[in-house]
Protein backbone atom coordinates (compact mmCIF):
# COMPACT_ATOMS: atom_id res chain seq x y z
CA UNK A 1 0.00 0.00 0.00
CA UNK A 2 1.35 3.45 -0.73
CA UNK A 3 2.27 5.54 2.14
CA UNK A 4 0.21 8.45 2.88
CA UNK A 5 2.31 11.94 2.09
CA UNK A 6 2.68 14.03 4.72
CA UNK A 7 0.16 16.61 6.02
CA UNK A 8 -0.17 20.10 4.09
CA UNK A 9 0.63 23.25 6.39
CA UNK A 10 1.20 26.01 4.06
CA UNK A 11 -2.05 26.25 2.69
CA UNK A 12 -3.74 26.17 6.06
CA UNK A 13 -5.86 29.19 6.94
CA UNK A 14 -7.06 29.80 10.64
CA UNK A 15 -9.47 32.67 11.51
CA UNK A 16 -9.86 33.65 15.10
CA UNK A 17 -12.78 33.01 16.96
CA UNK A 18 -15.47 35.64 16.96
CA UNK A 19 -18.65 34.68 18.97
CA UNK A 20 -21.99 37.25 18.53
CA UNK A 21 -24.55 36.09 19.51
CA UNK A 22 -27.75 37.75 17.85
CA UNK A 23 -31.19 38.05 18.65
CA UNK A 24 -31.76 38.93 14.98
CA UNK A 25 -34.30 36.23 13.41
CA UNK A 26 -32.07 34.62 10.77
CA UNK A 27 -33.50 34.26 7.25
CA UNK A 28 -31.00 31.16 6.03
CA UNK A 29 -32.94 28.01 6.14
CA UNK A 30 -36.27 29.30 6.07
CA UNK A 31 -38.85 27.62 3.57
CA UNK A 32 -40.29 30.07 1.43
CA UNK A 33 -43.44 29.86 2.89
CA UNK A 34 -41.99 30.49 6.49
CA UNK A 35 -40.27 33.13 4.91
CA UNK A 36 -43.71 35.11 3.86
CA UNK A 37 -45.40 34.26 7.46
CA UNK A 38 -42.25 35.65 9.28
CA UNK A 39 -42.10 39.18 7.18
CA UNK A 40 -45.92 39.24 7.94
CA UNK A 41 -45.34 38.37 11.79
CA UNK A 42 -42.76 41.47 11.74
CA UNK A 43 -45.05 44.34 10.11
CA UNK A 44 -45.06 43.61 6.49
CA UNK A 45 -48.65 44.03 4.55
CA UNK A 46 -50.21 40.45 3.93
CA UNK A 47 -50.44 41.20 0.30
CA UNK A 48 -47.08 42.40 -0.45
CA UNK A 49 -45.72 39.54 1.49
CA UNK A 50 -45.01 37.15 -1.40
CA UNK A 51 -43.49 39.48 -3.34
CA UNK A 52 -41.41 40.84 -0.84
CA UNK A 53 -40.10 37.35 0.02
CA UNK A 54 -39.72 36.28 -3.53
CA UNK A 55 -37.10 39.24 -3.76
CA UNK A 56 -35.36 38.86 -0.86
CA UNK A 57 -34.99 34.89 -1.15
CA UNK A 58 -33.64 35.93 -4.66
CA UNK A 59 -31.24 38.13 -3.27
CA UNK A 60 -29.62 35.81 -0.66
CA UNK A 61 -30.16 32.46 -2.55
CA UNK A 62 -29.42 33.83 -6.36
CA UNK A 63 -26.85 36.31 -5.51
CA UNK A 64 -25.31 35.79 -2.47
CA UNK A 65 -26.48 39.44 -0.81
CA UNK A 66 -26.00 39.38 2.80
CA UNK A 67 -26.56 43.12 3.53
CA UNK A 68 -30.54 44.25 3.40
CA UNK A 69 -29.31 47.97 2.46
CA UNK A 70 -27.52 46.02 -1.00
CA UNK A 71 -31.08 44.52 -2.11
CA UNK A 72 -31.60 47.77 -3.98
CA UNK A 73 -35.29 46.56 -5.43
CA UNK A 74 -36.77 47.26 -1.65
CA UNK A 75 -37.38 50.67 -0.49
CA UNK A 76 -34.98 51.99 1.64
CA UNK A 77 -37.04 52.27 4.37
CA UNK A 78 -38.42 48.59 4.46
CA UNK A 79 -34.44 47.70 3.96
CA UNK A 80 -33.97 49.45 7.50
CA UNK A 81 -37.04 47.77 8.96
CA UNK A 82 -35.53 44.09 7.60
CA UNK A 83 -31.99 44.84 9.22
CA UNK A 84 -33.91 45.96 12.60
CA UNK A 85 -35.13 42.62 13.13
CA UNK A 86 -33.64 40.14 10.56
CA UNK A 87 -29.98 38.77 9.88
CA UNK A 88 -28.59 36.72 6.75
CA UNK A 89 -26.29 34.32 8.85
CA UNK A 90 -24.01 31.46 7.38
CA UNK A 91 -21.48 29.22 9.28
CA UNK A 92 -18.29 30.43 10.26
CA UNK A 93 -15.13 29.36 8.63
CA UNK A 94 -12.99 28.47 10.99
CA UNK A 95 -10.25 27.08 9.19
CA UNK A 96 -9.30 26.19 5.58
CA UNK A 97 -7.18 23.17 4.15
CA UNK A 98 -6.33 22.37 0.86
CA UNK A 99 -5.00 19.04 0.08
CA UNK A 100 -2.05 18.39 -3.11
CA UNK A 101 -5.08 17.24 -5.19
CA UNK A 102 -7.00 20.05 -4.64
CA UNK A 103 -9.62 19.35 -2.41
CA UNK A 104 -10.19 21.59 0.46
CA UNK A 105 -11.55 20.74 4.04
CA UNK A 106 -13.80 23.40 5.84
CA UNK A 107 -13.92 23.60 9.63
CA UNK A 108 -17.23 25.55 10.70
CA UNK A 109 -18.62 27.01 13.57
CA UNK A 110 -22.30 26.92 13.94
CA UNK A 111 -24.38 28.06 16.74
CA UNK A 112 -23.05 27.03 20.14
CA UNK A 113 -19.84 26.98 19.03
CA UNK A 114 -19.76 23.71 17.32
CA UNK A 115 -17.84 22.68 14.85
CA UNK A 116 -18.60 20.77 11.57
CA UNK A 117 -15.96 19.54 8.42
CA UNK A 118 -16.91 20.34 4.86
CA UNK A 119 -15.38 19.21 1.83
CA UNK A 120 -14.80 20.47 -1.41
CA UNK A 121 -13.48 18.18 -4.37
CA UNK A 122 -13.06 19.84 -7.53
CA UNK A 123 -12.88 17.41 -10.65
CA UNK A 124 -12.97 18.14 -14.71
CA UNK A 125 -16.28 18.26 -15.38
CA UNK A 126 -17.25 19.04 -11.57
CA UNK A 127 -17.77 20.24 -8.33
CA UNK A 128 -18.66 18.44 -5.43
CA UNK A 129 -19.49 19.57 -1.95
CA UNK A 130 -19.62 17.06 1.02
CA UNK A 131 -22.31 18.53 3.19
CA UNK A 132 -22.50 17.26 7.15
CA UNK A 133 -25.95 17.22 8.78
CA UNK A 134 -25.04 16.60 12.14
CA UNK A 135 -22.62 17.58 14.72
CA UNK A 136 -21.09 13.68 15.49
CA UNK A 137 -22.95 10.53 14.09
CA UNK A 138 -25.00 8.06 16.25
CA UNK A 139 -24.41 5.34 14.05
CA UNK A 140 -20.47 4.31 15.41
CA UNK A 141 -20.10 2.48 12.13
CA UNK A 142 -16.44 1.05 12.79
CA UNK A 143 -14.30 1.81 9.76
CA UNK A 144 -15.40 5.48 10.20
CA UNK A 145 -13.42 8.19 12.19
CA UNK A 146 -16.96 10.33 12.17
CA UNK A 147 -18.47 7.56 13.86
CA UNK A 148 -16.01 7.97 16.45
CA UNK A 149 -17.50 11.45 17.88
CA UNK A 150 -20.92 11.16 19.80
CA UNK A 151 -23.50 13.10 18.21
CA UNK A 152 -23.70 17.00 19.57
CA UNK A 153 -27.40 17.69 17.51
CA UNK A 154 -28.69 17.47 15.00
CA UNK A 155 -27.98 20.64 12.45
CA UNK A 156 -30.78 23.33 11.10
CA UNK A 157 -31.86 23.54 7.71
CA UNK A 158 -30.08 27.07 7.68
CA UNK A 159 -26.85 25.40 8.81
CA UNK A 160 -27.01 23.06 5.74
CA UNK A 161 -27.94 25.07 3.69
CA UNK A 162 -25.21 27.80 4.79
CA UNK A 163 -22.30 25.34 4.05
CA UNK A 164 -23.55 25.54 0.64
CA UNK A 165 -23.27 29.51 0.57
CA UNK A 166 -20.30 29.40 2.51
CA UNK A 167 -18.40 27.03 -0.38
CA UNK A 168 -19.78 29.41 -3.01
CA UNK A 169 -18.54 32.65 -0.94
CA UNK A 170 -14.91 30.63 -0.51
CA UNK A 171 -15.13 29.68 -4.57
CA UNK A 172 -15.95 33.75 -5.66
CA UNK A 173 -18.96 32.00 -7.86
CA UNK A 174 -22.12 34.31 -7.02
CA UNK A 175 -23.59 35.11 -10.40
CA UNK A 176 -24.00 39.09 -10.74
CA UNK A 177 -27.08 40.49 -10.21
CA UNK A 178 -29.59 39.89 -12.48
CA UNK A 179 -27.30 36.69 -14.20
CA UNK A 180 -28.64 33.20 -13.82
CA UNK A 181 -26.88 30.15 -12.72
CA UNK A 182 -25.63 27.24 -15.05
CA UNK A 183 -25.26 23.88 -14.29
CA UNK A 184 -21.48 24.24 -15.60
CA UNK A 185 -19.88 25.77 -12.48
CA UNK A 186 -17.49 24.87 -9.81
CA UNK A 187 -19.99 24.06 -7.36
CA UNK A 188 -22.00 21.49 -9.57
CA UNK A 189 -23.20 18.82 -7.12
CA UNK A 190 -23.73 18.21 -3.56
CA UNK A 191 -23.43 14.89 -1.52
CA UNK A 192 -24.79 14.59 1.74
CA UNK A 193 -22.11 12.67 2.88
CA UNK A 194 -20.26 14.24 5.52
CA UNK A 195 -20.47 14.25 9.11
CA UNK A 196 -23.92 12.79 10.39
CA UNK A 197 -26.72 10.67 8.86
CA UNK A 198 -28.47 12.52 6.70
CA UNK A 199 -32.16 10.60 7.70
CA UNK A 200 -31.66 11.01 11.25
CA UNK A 201 -32.13 15.07 10.53
CA UNK A 202 -34.84 14.44 7.84
CA UNK A 203 -37.07 17.47 7.98
CA UNK A 204 -34.26 19.66 8.18
CA UNK A 205 -32.05 18.29 5.43
CA UNK A 206 -35.17 18.13 2.97
CA UNK A 207 -36.16 22.04 3.64
CA UNK A 208 -32.20 22.83 3.35
CA UNK A 209 -31.84 20.58 -0.16
CA UNK A 210 -35.23 22.16 -1.26
CA UNK A 211 -33.57 25.86 -0.83
CA UNK A 212 -30.56 24.16 -3.14
CA UNK A 213 -33.03 23.30 -6.20
CA UNK A 214 -35.21 26.37 -5.99
CA UNK A 215 -35.32 27.83 -9.80
CA UNK A 216 -34.84 30.81 -8.03
CA UNK A 217 -31.67 30.50 -5.93
CA UNK A 218 -28.89 27.87 -5.84
CA UNK A 219 -30.73 26.32 -8.86
CA UNK A 220 -29.52 22.45 -8.62
CA UNK A 221 -30.92 19.96 -10.71
CA UNK A 222 -32.28 17.77 -8.03
CA UNK A 223 -30.15 14.91 -10.00
CA UNK A 224 -27.22 16.72 -8.82
CA UNK A 225 -27.96 16.58 -5.40
CA UNK A 226 -27.31 12.51 -3.61
CA UNK A 227 -28.27 11.61 -0.01
CA UNK A 228 -26.20 8.86 1.65
CA UNK A 229 -27.77 6.41 4.37
CA UNK A 230 -26.57 3.97 6.11
CA UNK A 231 -30.00 2.64 6.20
CA UNK A 232 -32.92 4.10 7.62
CA UNK A 233 -35.70 2.53 6.43
CA UNK A 234 -38.68 4.32 7.34
CA UNK A 235 -37.44 7.63 5.65
CA UNK A 236 -36.36 5.82 2.44
CA UNK A 237 -39.67 6.20 0.66
CA UNK A 238 -39.52 9.98 2.00
CA UNK A 239 -36.53 10.83 0.14
CA UNK A 240 -37.79 10.00 -2.98
CA UNK A 241 -41.18 11.72 -2.24
CA UNK A 242 -40.23 15.04 -0.54
CA UNK A 243 -36.52 15.85 -1.21
CA UNK A 244 -36.24 13.73 -5.15
CA UNK A 245 -32.67 13.42 -4.96
CA UNK A 246 -30.13 10.71 -5.77
CA UNK A 247 -29.83 7.66 -3.37
CA UNK A 248 -26.72 6.23 -1.92
CA UNK A 249 -26.47 3.92 0.32
CA UNK A 250 -23.63 3.10 2.53
CA UNK A 251 -23.63 -0.85 2.37
CA UNK A 252 -19.96 -2.68 3.37
CA UNK A 253 -21.13 -6.01 3.43
CA UNK A 254 -22.84 -9.21 2.39
CA UNK A 255 -23.86 -10.95 5.57
CA UNK A 256 -25.66 -9.86 8.35
CA UNK A 257 -23.09 -10.96 10.54
CA UNK A 258 -20.42 -8.46 9.16
CA UNK A 259 -22.45 -5.52 8.39
CA UNK A 260 -23.66 -5.65 12.05
CA UNK A 261 -20.26 -4.81 13.07
CA UNK A 262 -19.40 -2.51 10.51
CA UNK A 263 -22.65 -0.89 10.12
CA UNK A 264 -24.47 -1.27 13.56
CA UNK A 265 -28.04 0.17 12.01
CA UNK A 266 -28.30 -3.43 10.57
CA UNK A 267 -29.26 -5.07 13.66
CA UNK A 268 -31.94 -2.84 13.60
CA UNK A 269 -32.99 -3.06 9.92
CA UNK A 270 -31.09 -5.80 8.06
CA UNK A 271 -29.89 -6.33 4.64
CA UNK A 272 -33.03 -8.11 3.89
CA UNK A 273 -35.23 -5.45 5.20
CA UNK A 274 -33.21 -2.92 3.45
CA UNK A 275 -32.95 -4.35 0.32
CA UNK A 276 -36.82 -5.14 0.18
CA UNK A 277 -37.39 -1.22 0.50
CA UNK A 278 -34.63 -0.05 -1.68
CA UNK A 279 -36.75 -2.72 -4.66
CA UNK A 280 -39.64 -0.35 -4.18
CA UNK A 281 -37.97 3.22 -3.78
CA UNK A 282 -40.41 5.58 -6.00
CA UNK A 283 -37.62 7.33 -8.35
CA UNK A 284 -35.55 4.20 -9.04
CA UNK A 285 -35.00 3.36 -12.67
CA UNK A 286 -32.27 2.46 -15.13
CA UNK A 287 -31.77 6.03 -15.74
CA UNK A 288 -31.79 7.03 -11.77
CA UNK A 289 -30.06 3.90 -10.39
CA UNK A 290 -29.34 3.69 -6.11
CA UNK A 291 -25.63 3.60 -5.78
CA UNK A 292 -24.06 0.76 -2.97
CA UNK A 293 -21.21 2.34 -1.21
CA UNK A 294 -18.93 -0.23 -0.10
CA UNK A 295 -15.49 0.38 1.33
CA UNK A 296 -12.52 -2.22 0.94
CA UNK A 297 -11.54 -3.59 3.70
CA UNK A 298 -8.69 -6.30 4.06
CA UNK A 299 -9.95 -9.75 4.70
CA UNK A 300 -13.09 -8.52 5.72
CA UNK A 301 -15.13 -7.92 3.08
CA UNK A 302 -13.29 -8.14 0.27
CA UNK A 303 -13.36 -11.52 -1.19
CA UNK A 304 -14.10 -13.21 -4.26
CA UNK A 305 -17.28 -14.59 -2.23
CA UNK A 306 -18.23 -11.03 -1.14
CA UNK A 307 -18.49 -9.99 -4.31
CA UNK A 308 -20.86 -12.99 -5.90
CA UNK A 309 -23.13 -12.23 -2.77
CA UNK A 310 -23.35 -8.72 -3.35
CA UNK A 311 -24.13 -9.45 -7.51
CA UNK A 312 -27.20 -12.50 -6.05
CA UNK A 313 -28.28 -9.50 -3.82
CA UNK A 314 -28.74 -6.51 -6.17
CA UNK A 315 -29.91 -8.55 -8.63
CA UNK A 316 -33.43 -7.05 -9.88
CA UNK A 317 -32.36 -3.26 -8.52
CA UNK A 318 -31.16 -0.53 -10.87
CA UNK A 319 -27.67 0.44 -9.49
CA UNK A 320 -24.39 0.39 -9.29
CA UNK A 321 -21.62 0.02 -6.89
CA UNK A 322 -18.96 2.40 -5.66
CA UNK A 323 -16.08 0.64 -4.42
CA UNK A 324 -14.25 2.77 -1.94
CA UNK A 325 -10.75 2.12 -0.98
CA UNK A 326 -10.47 2.19 2.88
CA UNK A 327 -9.34 5.76 4.18
CA UNK A 328 -6.95 5.33 7.06
CA UNK A 329 -6.93 7.53 10.17
CA UNK A 330 -5.26 7.00 13.05
CA UNK A 331 -6.04 4.13 15.33
CA UNK A 332 -8.56 2.80 12.95
CA UNK A 333 -9.24 -0.97 12.95
CA UNK A 334 -9.09 -2.05 9.37
CA UNK A 335 -6.57 -2.16 6.75
CA UNK A 336 -7.32 -0.77 2.94
CA UNK A 337 -7.63 -4.10 0.73
CA UNK A 338 -4.47 -3.92 -1.83
CA UNK A 339 -5.45 -2.59 -5.43
CA UNK A 340 -5.07 -6.15 -6.90
CA UNK A 341 -7.98 -7.52 -4.74
CA UNK A 342 -10.17 -4.19 -5.39
CA UNK A 343 -9.76 -4.99 -8.87
CA UNK A 344 -10.17 -8.21 -8.96
CA UNK A 345 -13.79 -7.61 -6.83
CA UNK A 346 -14.49 -4.75 -9.38
CA UNK A 347 -14.67 -7.18 -12.36
CA UNK A 348 -16.69 -9.30 -10.47
CA UNK A 349 -19.13 -6.99 -10.68
CA UNK A 350 -18.58 -5.48 -14.03
CA UNK A 351 -19.46 -8.76 -15.48
CA UNK A 352 -22.61 -9.27 -13.71
CA UNK A 353 -23.65 -6.42 -15.37
CA UNK A 354 -23.27 -3.78 -12.56
CA UNK A 355 -20.99 -0.51 -13.42
CA UNK A 356 -18.77 -0.68 -10.62
CA UNK A 357 -16.38 2.45 -10.62
CA UNK A 358 -13.62 2.63 -8.08
CA UNK A 359 -13.64 5.41 -6.03
CA UNK A 360 -10.10 7.43 -6.17
CA UNK A 361 -8.93 9.11 -2.58
CA UNK A 362 -8.82 12.78 -2.46
CA UNK A 363 -7.79 14.73 0.22
CA UNK A 364 -6.26 12.20 2.35
CA UNK A 365 -3.45 14.37 3.45
CA UNK A 366 -5.52 16.68 5.02
CA UNK A 367 -7.73 13.64 6.70
CA UNK A 368 -10.86 15.40 4.10
CA UNK A 369 -11.57 11.40 2.86
CA UNK A 370 -14.57 9.59 2.55
CA UNK A 371 -14.90 8.26 6.71
CA UNK A 372 -12.28 10.78 8.09
CA UNK A 373 -14.27 13.96 9.05
CA UNK A 374 -14.30 14.15 12.40
CA UNK A 375 -14.11 17.60 13.95
CA UNK A 376 -11.69 19.17 16.23
CA UNK A 377 -14.42 19.58 19.32
CA UNK A 378 -16.03 16.98 20.92
CA UNK A 379 -19.17 17.74 22.76
CA UNK A 380 -19.58 20.21 25.37
CA UNK A 381 -21.48 19.01 29.14
CA UNK A 382 -24.87 20.73 28.24
CA UNK A 383 -28.10 19.99 28.36
CA UNK A 384 -30.67 18.97 26.08
CA UNK A 385 -32.32 22.37 26.40
CA UNK A 386 -29.17 24.08 26.33
CA UNK A 387 -28.39 22.67 22.82
CA UNK A 388 -32.16 23.12 21.38
CA UNK A 389 -32.06 26.43 22.29
CA UNK A 390 -28.51 27.33 20.16
CA UNK A 391 -29.28 25.58 17.08
CA UNK A 392 -32.49 28.37 17.15
CA UNK A 393 -30.33 31.12 18.24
Amino acid sequence: MTEPSAPVTQDVVTIPRKETPSDKINLVGLTRARLREVLIENGAPEKQAKMRAGQIWQWIYGWGVRDFDAMTNLSKSYREELAETFEVRIPEVVSKQVSEDGTRKYLVRINGGHEVEVVYIPEEDRGTLCVSSQVGCTLTCSFCHTGTQKLVRNLTAGEIVGQVMMARDDLGEWPEQGARNTETRLLSNIVLMGMGEPLYNFENVRDAMKICMDPEGIQLSRRRITLSTSGVVPEIARTAEEIGCQLAVSFHATEDETRDKLVPINKKWNIETLLDVLRTYPKVSNSERITFEYVMLQGVNDTDEDAHRLVALLKGIPSKVNLIPFNEWPGAPYKRSSNNRIHAFARILLNAGFASPIRTPRGEDIMAACGQLKSATERARKSRAQIEAEAGR
